[in-house]
């Protein structure tokens, strides 16, 4: 039967090979999760917390690891009752099983997969280290049965016709594989220096950079939301007539304008126009720090990271940063329409302010209008009047237009040159982005969802009368305790607008908004919940008509679903 045991003991090395890729995937997984919270551990703990049993330890896997330990404890009692065939027979059959697929750590269609950033291969190296330390030395006690450094040996060690201990073995990948998302945590910590070496490097750089272009004018702009939009507003303005430089897609943290200051802007800039976020108190104060701005815009104070800052007072003494960090002589563009961001800078005489609004201000807009072509509004500053079109939809897109005018009127821009401007404006990507799928009219406002960007969407659809009006929405995330009481009143919203087809992403997610739609009509026959985006267009490719016309609200990224 020699034959028989050699199997055995390649079937071993088999396991061990399968368990490698399982490896693989879920510490691939975890990495990817680190990443898409901003390489933040609390967050990244905060997340792990909410999905301990999905994702973290599977209850199964963790009952099953909770078995073998007994049966390492009371190892000469499982042999006097079982075979070692059998139980080798039992065991590779269930690894076989549960290990051999990685479903639920590589699922067939990724929204945003992790992308090997050299920051990503600096913390590989501690971490596969780290999780290679449980598997590797139980490996070692199954094979030689003596502990590894210590030369102990074990007492309970046994192996019969196998050149190892089977349970050893098996406990030894399986708990290793319990503990690959906690090691996330201590490889950040061994890798944190060189980040920060490597990152104050980066922020030096770009100090100094900014230092030899003594004329240059540095726009920097913060909010709840709409900071990219009225980036790129305030960029297309502003091209009429001077040479700028700005800072791509959602660059806003400290790393993305260096890379913009480092690499992008040169000698003949004469514009600089930065995105500034927030997720933490000091954050705003912290990108002052590398670019000092000339020109501060604050588009909002709204609900966005309230979890991470607790109440609207803080997240607008954050944004307020932007305003107080000016120097004398600098000026604050704001919106006059929000009470908390109106106010910012009024105790200063040093600086000037100005504020713009569909309701209030010192630059105007009314008789907003949209529809398939877009939006029109009119314009108003004092001196002069324009009528404005655009492609872009919103009447918060209005009030940020209305920001990026005020900049490029006090920039010395002529109204119907920005209003000629605003013409050629398109869409920022996934912010409200209206284009055609074939006979199918899509609008696109799948980048982070917020309270008043999904009403303003939920409402600009149901002003279509072209087809059937389709929505598909996970809600929104991010809003701390109030994000339940948001997405119901998203989901009242939802109902109002009297919509033909709603398709809600995510059973748990969409509780909410469900409950808010049923409040209004109760119309639940129009509502179907589905698992994930994908199904959701599998399921509007089955009914849609030319004409019909389909709102993406928010897409969440894989690790929230």
């Amino acid at each position: 039967m020699n034959w028989y045991y050699t199997l055995l003991d390649i079937t071993a090395i088999l396991f061990s090979l399968l368990m490698l890729r399982y490896s693989w995937y879920r510490i691939r997984f975890f990495m990817q999760v680190f990443q898409q919270t901003g390489y933040k551990r609390n967050e990244y703990w905060d997340w792990m917390k909410q999905n301990w049993d999905a994702k973290v330890i599977p209850s199964d896997l963790g009952l099953f690891n909770i078995v073998l330990l007994l049966m390492i404890w009371f190892e000469s009692w499982v042999f006097s009752q079982v075979t070692a065939t059998a139980l080798s027979l039992v065991l590779f059959i269930y690894g076989i099983y549960w290990f051999g697929t990685v479903k639920r750590y590589k699922p067939e269609k990724e929204k945003k997969p992790l992308v090997f950033t050299p920051r990503v291969i600096r913390l590989s190296g501690p971490l596969f280290l780290l999780a290679a330390f449980i598997p590797g030395s139980f490996l070692y006690m199954a094979y030689s049965g003596v502990m590894p450094f210590l030369d102990l040996p074990l007492p309970n060690y046994y192996v019969t016709f196998l050149s190892f201990d089977l349970l050893l073995l098996v406990f030894g990948w399986i708990f290793g594989s319990i503990l690959y998302p906690f090691w996330v945590l201590p490889a950040s910590l061994i890798t944190q220096p060189v980040e920060k070496s490597i990152q104050d490097g980066f922020k030096n750089d770009a100090r100094r950079k900014l230092a030899s272009m003594p004329d240059l004018k540095v726009i920097a702009l913060t909010g709840s939301y709409g900071k990219t939009s009225t980036k790129f507003m305030i960029r297309d303005l502003l091209k009429e007539r001077y040479n700028v430089c700005s800072t791509p897609g959602s660059y806003n943290t400290p790393m993305g304008i260096c890379k913009v200051i480092n690499n992008d802007l040169n000698s003949n800039h004469q514009v600089l126009i930065l995105e500034m976020g927030a997720r933490y108190a000091g954050n705003i104060g912290e990108l002052c720090d590398i670019a000092q701005p000339d020109i501060s815009v604050v588009t909002n104070v709204g609900f966005a990271h309230l979890e991470t800052f607790g109440s609207q007072d803080v997240i607008a003494h954050e944004k307020g940063t932007l305003v107080r960090r000016l120097e004398k002589g600098g000026v604050a563009v704001l919106n006059a329409d929000d009470p908390r961001v109106s106010v910012m800078g009024q105790d200063r005489d040093d600086i000037l302010r100005i504020k713009a609004g569909l309701k209030d201000g010192d630059i105007r807009g009314s008789e907003v209008q949209y529809g398939p072509a877009g939006m029109e509004f009119r314009v108003w500053t004092g001196d002069e009047e324009e009528l404005f079109h655009t492609k872009l939809l919103g009447a918060h897109n209005a009030q940020n237009l209305l920001l990026a005018i005020s900049v490029g009127k006090h920039l010395g821009l002529r109204l119907k040159t920005m209003a000629l401007a605003a013409r050629r404006m398109e869409p920022v990507e996934h912010r409200l982005e209206m284009k055609q799928a074939g006979d199918l009219i899509v609008i696109d406002d799948a980048f982070n969802s917020n309270p008043v960007g999904a009403k303003n969407a939920v409402e600009i659809l149901s002003s279509f009368k072209t087809g059937k009006r389709i929505i598909i929405t996970p809600g929104m995330v991010e809003l701390g305790e109030i994000e339940y009481e948001e997405n119901r009143k998203f989901g009242e919203a939802i109902g109002k607008a009297g919509l033909d087809h709603i398709y809600l992403v995510g059973k748990e997610r969409s509780k909410a908004i469900l409950e808010g739609i049923k409040i209004t009509n109760g119309e639940a026959d129009k509502v179907e919940v589905v698992e994930s985006l994908f199904e959701a267009n599998e399921k509007v490719r089955a009914i849609a008509h030319p004409g019909d016309v389909i709102l993406y609200e928010n897409d969440l990224p894989d690790l929230y679903g």
